[in-house]
């Protein structure tokens, strides 16, 4: 959970206590940073650095529960252990960290390489997914059908923007299929019905929070599927302004997607823009506006546990204390607590 002035992650162990690890951040309304277009850009760098290190923060304490596991039980791995997540759900990670937005000490220079790795590695697996494919699915389209579109025509802009929203639903509804990835929609689920709870002015409790639905405004899949929409536009405006290049179909397209590459962060700008403004107005006309995206949310969101509602639970009240002047749940960055009830109590296991 993100506040203005606080970040917070929380992690069930197999044990059942709560780990809380939470840092103090930047404002993002304050100076250049909360400019209209460049907090757009600042949101979703930030959303996607610390939504891969929440996730990194949850497979490393994931991790340790496993060797525990294998100390007590005296061999390499229980038959019924989990198993390691799959590189599809790994690759999926920066995606997911962005699909579900609304810290830590120095790591090790190695392991800090091979991370900086994987992460560039899926970023590249994002681009050709949700850039290159949906620009190669146009150019296919424009040959089989003989319509000879101009890689700058907004017959060729429309065709990958319709490319691009199936593959983002088809994608999502892919690797919901995978259990890891499922219990990460459901801590999405779990997520909103926390926010819309404290939205509402509620007490931060279970039965506050289990009657709320699961589709929120400002959620990072409304994003993504808006993109999709605003790119439409933009590229078809932008299309025709660019130079005739004139090297042939395949050439032509390469130097359109590089061309696009510079692109990304004002459609991510504008539509940040966009999102918060018909968010303000969701109970209004204008909700018709959001309806695709709360579509896509419903595969993205999914019925949480009452254990995983307690987690967001959890991460929304520790992030929430820098708010209101309360001294942090985890003075010195990261503290255990035995369960929910002694969270909320404000009463730390250990430290």
């Amino acid at each position: 959970m993100r506040s203005p002035n606080s970040y917070a992650a929380v992690v069930r162990r197999r044990t059942g206590a709560l780990v809380v690890r939470e840092e103090q951040m930047i404002d993002t309304r304050t100076g250049v940073r909360g400019y209209p277009l460049v907090r757009g850009v600042v949101t979703l760098v930030e959303a996607l650095k610390l939504g891969s290190r929440c996730l990194r923060f949850s497979a490393d304490l994931y991790e340790q529960d496993l060797e525990e596991e294998e100390k007590e039980s005296g061999r390499a791995q229980k038959p019924d252990a989990p198993k390691p997540p799959s590189t599809l759900a790994l690759l999926s990670m920066p995606i997911i960290a962005l699909a579900t937005q609304d810290a830590q000490g120095a790591p090790d220079p190695k392991d800090d390489r091979g991370k900086k790795f994987f992460t560039l590695l899926s970023i590249l697996f994002a681009l050709a997914l949700f850039v290159a494919l949906p620009q190669a699915f146009a150019e296919g389209t424009s040959r089989v059908f003989s319509l000879d579109l101009d890689v700058r025509s907004v017959g060729f802009q429309v065709l990958t923007g319709i490319a691009k929203l199936s593959i983002v639903v088809g994608y999502m509804m892919a690797i919901r299929r995978l259990p890891e990835i499922y219990r990460v929609f459901q801590y999405h689920g779990a997520e909103h019905k926390a926010i819309y709870t404290y939205e509402r002015g509620e007490e931060l409790t279970l039965e506050n929070a289990r009657s709320k639905t699961t589709l929120h405004p400002r959620c990072g899949t409304t994003f993504l599927v808006m993109v999709a929409l605003v790119s439409i536009v933009v590229f078809s405006a932008a299309g025709p302004l660019l130079p005739q290049i004139g090297l042939g179909k395949l050439a032509d397209n390469v130097a359109f997607f590089l061309i696009k590459l510079p692109f990304l962060p004002v459609i991510a700008a504008i539509t940040f823009e966009m999102q918060r403004f018909l968010a303000r107005r969701s109970e209004g006309a204008l909700r018709f506006l959001l309806a695709p995206g709360f579509l896509v949310q419903r595969i993205t969101t999914i019925e949480p546990e009452d254990s995983q509602m307690e987690v967001a639970l959890a991460a929304l009240r520790a992030t929430l204390r820098r708010e209101v002047g309360e001294t942090p749940l985890a003075e010195t960055g990261e503290a255990t607590f035995d369960g929910f009830d002694a969270l909320a109590s404000n009463t730390p296991a250990r430290a």
